[in-house]
């Protein structure tokens, strides 16, 4: 089984080194989910569903703002007291770069998640 959300960020990732302003990925509800989150929070400009061959994917517009994303395994399980443990160890600096974050309300990032006081697991990481 091949983690198409871990490849499609490491594809980002690689264009946004190279200084693409675009970039195909797969298309999956994370994938779409966690992109969006990252729309959300200005790291990607635009999200748009291609069709074409065989499966569909996703144009997403760069926004180069990113200096490394990545998917993190094993998905820890974060309890709402626990954020800033994880923030320490992913995230470079306060306030600089979040955390995707699976909560019973959605993908979101660590900050919404804190603002409702819900737990979930960890995702993905970017800043």
């Amino acid at each position: 089984m091949a983690d198409l959300l871990a490849e499609s960020l490491n594809k980002i990732k690689t264009y946004e080194n190279l200084g693409r302003e675009e970039c195909i990925v797969a298309s999956t509800g994370l994938v779409k989910n966690v992109l969006a989150t990252l729309k959300q929070n200005g790291y990607v400009t635009e999200i748009e569903e291609v069709e074409g061959g065989k499966f569909r994917s996703l144009r997403v517009m760069l926004a180069n703002k990113i200096n490394n994303i990545g998917v993190v395994k094993p998905r820890h399980a974060v309890k709402v007291s626990e954020y800033q443990k994880y923030e320490r160890r992913y995230i470079p600096s306060k306030d600089f770069g979040l955390l995707i974050m699976s909560t019973p309300a959605g993908i979101m990032s660590n900050r919404e998640a804190k603002e409702k006081r819900m737990g979930g697991r960890l995702i993905a990481y970017v800043y």
